[in-house]
């Protein structure tokens, strides 16, 4: 929590409840839907990523997966989108940080912790 200063003494800056919680991003994120198998080094699932950005990944999937859990997953991201004359495969590690049921799917967003490309 920060303190603001004004004239007389030190407030505390919270928000009125009424106001709402603006969701802040990092990186601009792209309509994709890209076949994925993630990995948590045990078990494997296979997704559908719905969108995708340099700091994560928003994946739908038939399961639930645990908020914490360090995933592994490789996207083929299209030449189209990279503006590459070939698709490029990236090693991706990450973690889930937020899972919910929508409708008749889990959606779970994960961090790209690390990425490598992969030699083609």
């Amino acid at each position: 929590m920060r303190a603001v200063r004004s004239d007389s003494s030190i407030q505390s800056a919270v928000p009125a409840p009424s106001i709402a919680r603006q969701e802040v991003r990092c990186a601009v994120r792209f309509p994709l839907a890209l076949p994925v198998v993630l990995s948590n080094g045990k078990a494997e699932f296979t997704a559908v990523t719905k969108n995708v950005s340099a700091s994560g990944v928003l994946f739908a999937l038939d399961r639930e997966l645990k908020v914490g859990l360090d995933i592994r997953f490789s996207l083929r991201m299209p030449g189209t989108v990279l503006g590459t004359p070939h698709d490029v495969l990236v090693h991706c590690t990450g973690r889930v940080v937020r899972c919910s049921l929508s409708h008749h799917q889990y959606l779970a967003a994960s961090t790209i912790d690390e990425y490598q490309f992969a030699e083609q």
